[in-house]
């Protein structure tokens, strides 16, 4: 492809920026079925995240201290590349809104700062991933998760559904979620200079998504980590929620399904 003919397809930035976005997902996605494949068979990488035995180049059994560490990097990873794969399809509509504020402010291409404002959208998540990692390791200590990483107590299972259910209701969830279905007047009026500034206003935006969504992923460890169809679930319930109409009304139904079902767990299980 010849100078020219590149600078002409770097021009259409929408769709450069959309086609990057696309192809972020489709690899986040990608990588959980690896890993959801490799549960299956118990090894690799997802038979470290399992808890089964760690062993160097040379089989030999690594030092439990670094086995852990390493143990806890790779469920840190999965965790973010969960979170990138769950949420960038509810994020894309703001990112590509940015782009285009941005196509206006600095002409021809915005490819930097629009970079730099994912980045800053997923230090957040990335924050949010590493402290699930942490309460996922403490839970596997004190032996009230599985190795198909479910909760193992139904009572302590139902009262995360009844917990994520009431937030569903709280006046934090309806503030995050109006900022998040309607970004336009906050991205334009608090448009910050500089890579860095974009890089504060992706962090200030996925604060809202955080505040948005954190209880619906905390539905994960209920579910199932590593199960698709639950993960892709809960990722459908964001995208209604962030961007169809009637996204706060299926908040509210989906709050109080939750509570009747943990309940109803809860019950079952004294």
């Amino acid at each position: 492809m010849t100078t020219t003919a590149v600078e002409e397809v770097l021009k259409r930035d929408r769709l450069v920026i959309l086609a990057s976005l696309v192809a972020l997902g489709a690899l986040s996605w990608l990588y959980l079925f690896y890993l959801a494949a490799g549960m299956e068979r118990m090894d690799g990488i997802a038979g470290r995240l399992m808890g089964m035995p760690s062993r160097n180049a040379s089989g030999v059994m690594q030092d439990p201290r670094v086995a852990a560490l390493v143990n806890f990097i790779l469920l840190s990873t999965m965790w973010i590349v969960m979170m990138i794969g769950m949420m960038l399809p509810s994020a894309a509509p703001t990112i590509l809104l940015f782009a285009a504020l941005e196509r206006k402010r600095t002409p021809p291409r915005p490819y930097g700062r629009v970079a730099l404002f994912v980045c800053g959208y997923f230090v957040i998540w990335s924050a949010f991933s590493i402290a699930a990692a942490f309460l996922q390791t403490a839970l596997s200590a004190a032996g009230q998760i599985s190795m198909q990483m479910i909760l193992t107590g139904g009572v302590l299972g139902g009262a995360v559904l009844i917990l994520a259910g009431l937030y569903e209701f709280s006046p934090l969830k309806n503030r995050c979620l109006g900022h998040c279905r309607s970004p336009l007047e906050w991205i334009a009026h608090h448009q910050r200079p500089g890579g860095f500034g974009a890089l504060l206003m992706g962090m200030a935006h996925g604060l809202f998504c955080l505040g948005c969504c954190w209880m619906l992923m905390l539905l994960l460890f209920v579910g199932g980590v590593m199960n698709l169809l639950w993960v892709a679930v809960i990722a459908a319930v964001v995208l209604v929620q962030k961007l169809l109409p009637g996204g706060p009304i299926t908040a509210r139904l989906a709050g109080g399904a939750l509570v009747v079902y943990g309940v109803y767990v809860v019950g079952t299980s004294i």
